[in-house]
Order: C-alpha cells, then structure tokens, then sequence
C-alpha cells in the first residue's frame, strides 16, 4: 500500500518535471539562438541607422531648409506673443515658502 502511493507521487512528479522542463527549454531555445530572422535584422538594423543619423545632424533627421525655416517663424511667434525669454529651453521656477504669522494661543 505504501510502495503504491510512493509509485503514484513519483509519476505525478514525474509528469510535473517533464511539463516544467519542456516549457523552460521552449523558452530558452529562443533566447540562446543568436540570429535574427531577416525582418527582425532589417528593423534593428534602420533603428542603428537612424541612431547613427541623429547624433549626426545633432537635431531633427531628414529635415530640410524649410523645416529650419518653420521652426524660426514658429519661435518669433511664441517670442512675440509670451515675452522674449529663450524658447528652446524648459524655464525655471521659483517658489518661495509662504511666511506664517506664530499666534498665541488665548489662555482660559
């Protein structure tokens, strides 16, 4: 009666082990293997590209004259209309603490 729990528990764990291990070599498969399909390749490779192309132009990629040109017009607008602080850059703020007035408190 014991020796057929004890072989009943070992095929449970058994089956139990087998699932975990099929679904944790499913996994790694995929993570061990190094090569990328093609369109997996082609889209790393044009984020590369892009990278490289960004820090080249210190600025906005494949844009033109005219982009330059509307961004310009765009700033003298926002200079015109909100004062004539530098546009580019986030402002600073400054908060002061409020200052309480100390009470006494009325003796009864």
């Amino acid at each position: 009666m014991i020796l057929q729990r004890l072989f009943r528990f070992s095929s449970v764990i058994r089956s139990a082990v087998s699932v975990h291990l099929r679904r944790n070599i499913g996994v790694t498969a995929v993570a061990f293997n190094k090569e990328l399909d093609p369109i997996q390749k082609l889209f790393v490779d044009k984020i590369r590209e892009y990278k490289a192309k960004r820090q080249s132009s210190q600025g906005p990629v494949d844009a033109g004259p005219e982009y330059q040109q509307d961004l310009e017009r765009e700033l003298f607008k926002l200079k015109q209309m909100y004062g004539k602080g530098d546009m580019t850059t986030f402002p600073t703020f400054k908060f002061e603490d409020p200052k309480f007035e100390v009470l006494e408190k009325p003796s009864s």
